[in-house]
């Protein structure tokens, strides 16, 4: 697992920076309905992305677990950000019209994290709100290439931000389908040698860095062609929930 703390400061450089930030904030601002106000971007990492969302007019109140990442964020939307665990929100019930988690629900060590995530989403949403989140993050970025074949076989765990698996955790919690988005992952497709640094620094959390079988998948991917040739971009997934509201079931949407 990556330490945000320490990727803070190089966060948007090595994801693609603004944009990818612009097409991830536009795919979210399509998804949320006429009317919406108040916001609460979880895991809003370095802000990149809520800095648009308010540039829209949105009273947005960014949160991050990292201090790093909080301390960024701070600096593009003063007084505006908090520090907390998103399994433990620091929200009274039903204030935001909608909760976004870009990026967020793939770094829970256990479904019941995810469970519990989603929980809180609902919790601190208004009825008729909307929670939008990324799912299929880790699918996104298999997209066929000679990278992603030297990959195929290294060990694997089960996602946690399964499209499926997060649509029953909304349906528990009152959520129902309200859209779909995708967007691409600008400035984020791979090449060998920058999947070769991923690797060291902890990107792929069944490959220790610096372990024997870290390295054999390393020197296999520095035999591939074209070293600094980025492979196609992601295209990122979206689902978007609304929760229902007094007198209306989950299966009335």
């Amino acid at each position: 697992m990556l330490d945000y703390d320490k990727e803070a400061e190089r966060y948007d450089t090595l994801r693609g920076g603004e944009p990818r930030a612009a097409a991830a904030a536009e795919a979210v601002l399509n998804l949320l309905p006429d009317g919406t106000r108040r916001v609460l971007d979880l895991a809003c990492g370095t802000g990149i992305v809520t800095r648009r969302l308010a540039a829209r007019g949105l009273h947005v109140t960014g949160a991050d677990l990292a201090e790093a990442m909080v301390r960024h964020a701070a600096a593009r939307l003063p007084g505006a950000v908090v520090r907390a665990d998103s399994r433990r929100l620091p929200f009274p019930d039903g204030v935001f019209d909608a909760v976004t988690s870009v990026w967020l629900l793939h770094l829970m060590r256990h479904p019941a994290d995810t469970r519990t995530v989603v929980a809180e989403c609902a919790r601190v949403l208004c009825p008729g709100g909307v929670y939008v989140t990324t799912v299929d993050k880790a699918a996104a970025h298999n997209v066929g290439s000679d990278i992603d074949a030297v990959l195929a076989d290294r060990p694997r765990i089960p996602p946690t931000d399964a499209a499926s698996d997060v649509e029953a955790y909304a349906a528990e919690c009152g959520l129902v389908p309200a859209g779909q988005g995708r967007f691409t992952g600008h400035g984020q497709g791979r090449s060998p040698r920058r999947t070769i640094a991923d690797l060291r620094r902890g990107w792929f959390v069944t490959l220790p860095p610096g372990g024997p079988l870290a390295e054999r998948y390393a020197a296999r991917l520095a035999a591939l062609p074209d070293q600094d040739r980025p492979r196609p971009e992601p295209v990122f997934s979206l689902r978007a929930f609304r929760r229902t509201g007094a007198g209306e079931t989950a299966g009335a949407g």
